[in-house]
């Protein structure tokens, strides 16, 4: 696990460093803020493909004493595992900015900030590794300008980063005599941040399914897993012109997805 050290920069905000900080140096009592209503990513899964940098953006709101002036607050919505957020979090993930904020009334501020998620870039600290696909929680810090002191809060919600998939099918022959017998083959893969490519994704259940010339609806033929390699490969029966095609439900490191039809014509 990595561990990417909250500090403080000149301005105020708050931001990531490259380099850790001993938690004797993090202190955990902050300006007097709370956080609310995070979002990320409008709440859809965050899904992460091979080598462009995927950002999104985050919304939340702040609560502070009227006393406070938001000039010298900064902020930024962190993703987070372990059962805390704090200083001795093992591994925090966050934007290259801190959040910027416009003025409700005297105790609340509305905020937005960029997160952004990279699996390929000429710094390997901040490069994505497949082992932190899955489930993250989701957090906040703030701090300012009269103190080195972070404010923690966790517990903000949940989002689930994804290693993006990819989904073939080929069914042949084409074309093929009512009765006789069709073989589907394809692939299933995702991708693999430690090596920026796509890789099979084994052992996975896959359906089959079957559209006929006509319809807009997929019925599931049968259900087959994937092997070693993530090739998949079965028979069926040619029974009526149509769209044969692939679906796979996902995992909570791997979107969902399904497979362009491939048209059988039955004669």
């Amino acid at each position: 696990m990595r561990i990417r050290a909250l500090v403080l920069v000149a301005s105020g905000a708050v931001a990531l460093s490259t380099l850790a900080v001993p938690a004797a140096q993090a202190a955990t009592a902050g300006p007097a803020v709370t956080f609310s209503s995070l979002k990320v990513n409008s709440g859809k899964n965050i899904v992460v493909g091979t080598t462009s940098t995927v950002t999104v953006s985050a919304t939340y709101t702040v609560t502070k004493p009227a006393s406070l002036d938001p000039n010298t607050l900064g902020t930024l919505p962190v993703l987070y595992r372990g059962a805390t957020l704090g200083p001795d979090s093992d591994d925090l993930l966050a934007g290259d900015d801190a959040g910027t904020c416009t003025v409700a009334s005297s105790t609340v501020l509305h905020c937005s900030a960029k997160i952004q998620f990279r699996p390929k870039s000429s710094d390997s600290d901040v490069d994505l590794v497949s082992s932190e696909a899955g489930t993250w929680k989701l957090g906040a810090v703030a701090g300012n300008d009269s103190s080195d002191d972070v404010t923690w809060q966790g517990d903000l919600g949940t989002t689930h980063l994804q290693r993006r998939s990819t989904l073939t099918v080929n069914a042949s022959p084409e074309p093929v005599k009512k009765g006789k017998t069709i073989t589907v083959t394809g692939k299933l893969a995702r991708a693999n941040w430690d090596t920026n490519t796509y890789a099979g994704y084994s052992t996975q259940p896959v359906k089959l399914q079957f559209r006929k010339k006509g319809s807009s609806t997929y019925t599931t033929l049968k259900t087959i897993k994937t092997t070693s390699t993530g090739a998949l490969k079965t028979t069926t029966t040619a029974t009526a012109d149509g769209y044969y095609r692939y679906s796979f439900a996902g995992t909570t490191t791997t979107p969902g997805v399904s497979a362009a039809g491939d048209f059988v014509d039955v004669q």
